[in-house]
């Protein structure tokens, strides 16, 4: 059995145990109004790797905003910038040969978290690529999140000097710099954001890579 397989089988079995845990007016109730009736909470995915930044709460709250191709898998570290060094192009080695979106998340020196999840894997290229699932998100002073507009097409572009994350008119949703160091976060048209941090730039304490596998 694949791992996907397992892990749909779990989600079926979850499913199945709070179906017939409802009582009766629970179970009309939620056939009658389909749509946010299954409050289902699925458990929060387990960690491969560690973490320095993620609490529970965090997980929990991202979870409803994955892509559907991510649901129900385990997230895996792959890259931190505590294990692996402050530099871009170690991120991008880390992801060769990666199929799968990811959750990058970010701790700067005020303890603001906030990321992007990419719909795949961060490569040097000298085009916008990516797709609408691609996102922005910040926690600090409260959990949001900033959705493709349908405006642009500006979802990631890298290079060994920075890596951007949204775009528009000059501004960038989330820039990186090379060393993984200084970044900066802007309104821009792809996602209508606002910036991700409480000053447009900030300064890196931690990164973290996650891939759902």
């Amino acid at each position: 059995m694949s791992a996907k397989t397992m892990k749909l089988s779990k989600i079926a079995k979850y499913i199945r145990k709070k179906v017939l845990s409802m009582s009766t007016d629970e179970y009309r109730k939620a056939s009658l109004f389909p749509t946010g009736s299954f409050d289902l909470d699925f458990p929060i995915p387990d960690l491969i790797g560690k973490t320095e930044i993620l609490t529970e709460e965090h997980r929990e709250k991202l979870c409803s905003h994955l892509p559907a191709r991510a649901e129900g898998y385990s997230w895996s570290l792959i890259f931190s910038t505590s294990q692996h060094g402050f530099a871009l192009n170690s991120l991008y080695r880390k992801m060769a040969r990666l199929e799968s979106p990811v959750l990058i998340v970010i701790e700067d020196t005020e303890h603001n978290v906030f990321g992007a999840l990419t719909s795949c894997s961060l490569h040097v290229s000298d085009h916008f690529y990516g797709t609408g699932e691609s996102l922005l998100y910040k926690f600090n002073p409260s959990f949001k999140v900033f959705h493709w507009t349908g405006e642009n097409m500006y979802f990631i572009k890298g290079n060994m000097e920075s890596l951007s994350i949204g775009a528009g008119d000059g501004r960038f949703g989330l820039w990186l710099d090379g060393d993984l160091n200084q970044g900066r976060s802007q309104h821009c048209s792809t996602y209508g954001n606002e910036p991700l941090a409480p000053q447009e730039d900030f300064v890196i304490k931690t990164l973290e890579c996650w891939a759902f596998v």
